[in-house]
């Protein structure tokens, strides 16, 4: 056969990749976005509108996500727990999905804001559960309105601690956040590298060992999976994601001795973005703090799901043993 024969057969090869890659892409981002946009409703408070969606009775627990996440991130953990006599607040703060970004998204405005909703919603008090970059602003929270805070959850949070600490994971550097931000900042990009390689994606964008979530039960590696898939369509993150990754790159000591919140710090040792330095030292400048340290389980703490879901009801229980 001549060489020219094989142009046409790799030319249709090629063709047909393309067509199934663009079908396949547009299914997983339409159905992505359908998911992300269910069981939210817009509230309007005097901060702003603001994305929300709540679930369960009882004690209010107000859900503030981490990076790459909103509404549906919080709730997608939370939801035991309305089972348990909580109801779940999952809100998208500034810059994901539905939530505006207005021209002040620092976490000391997004505090406020937090509770411009509670506050729309007829909360007088609210538990409050920080997660990741959630952590900056559920402290200024608790720092700022200490009457409006129950208790104080922070899981992996993204928090300053002094130089002379050792760090348990290298800083990220800037090139690595550019290549990040760029990752994140294209639906198509992001949706190809949890195709042709997730197990990068845990590492590097989810922090997270990709031999602990092959390791870990069944139900595990599919709260990991889900969660991953759950960031799409991440064009509607994009601008929280930007501000997630300039907040971690300026971080500044907090006012933690004035918190006064029965208070909850969780973390692991090997989380890739090095949160577990922070969070101890964050607990043991707030009074009577405990700290829930794990030696292996990556930033989504994985083995270790249900532990810390039984260690925050066991704290909202002490606010309200009924």
């Amino acid at each position: 056969m001549k060489p020219t024969a094989w142009i046409a057969p790799i030319a249709l090869a090629l063709l047909v990749t393309a067509l199934w890659t663009g079908t396949r892409f547009r299914h997983d981002i339409e159905r992505a976005t359908t998911l992300a946009a269910t069981g939210s409703e817009m509230v309007d408070t005097r901060c702003g509108p603001i994305e929300v969606q709540q679930a369960g009775q009882g004690i209010p627990l107000l859900m503030i996500h981490g990076s790459g996440g909103g509404h549906d991130q919080g709730m997608a953990w939370a939801q035991p727990l309305t089972q348990q006599g909580v109801r779940v607040i999952a809100m998208s703060r500034f810059g994901y999905l539905r939530t505006p970004r207005p021209a002040d998204a620092s976490p000391e405005a997004q505090a406020d804001a937090h509770v411009c909703l509670i506050d729309a919603l007829g909360i007088q008090r609210a538990a409050v559960m920080g997660v990741s970059a959630g952590g900056p602003s559920a402290m200024q929270i608790a720092i700022r309105h200490p009457d409006r805070v129950a208790a104080l959850v922070l899981a992996v949070p993204i928090a300053w601690k002094p130089g002379d600490l050792a760090t348990t994971a290298p800083a990220i550097s800037d090139r690595k956040d550019a290549m990040l931000l760029r990752l994140l900042g294209s639906d198509f990009l992001f949706w190809a590298g949890l195709q042709l390689a997730r197990d990068k994606v845990f590492r590097h964008v989810l922090a997270t060992p990709p031999e602990l979530v092959a390791a870990a039960s069944a139900a595990e590696r599919t709260r990991v999976n889900e969660l991953a898939d759950r960031i799409l369509p991440v064009s509607a993150r994009a601008a929280g994601l930007r501000d997630d990754t300039k907040l971690g790159k300026g971080l500044r000591p907090y006012a933690l001795a004035s918190i006064q919140a029965p208070t909850l710090v969780v973390s692991a040792r090997d989380d890739g973005f090095g949160t577990f330095a922070p969070a101890a030292y964050t607990a043991s400048q707030i009074a009577g703090a405990k700290f829930l340290g794990f030696e292996r389980g990556g930033h989504l703490l994985v083995g270790h799901d249900d532990t810390v879901r039984d260690a925050v009801l066991t704290l909202l229980r002490s606010m309200d043993p009924r």
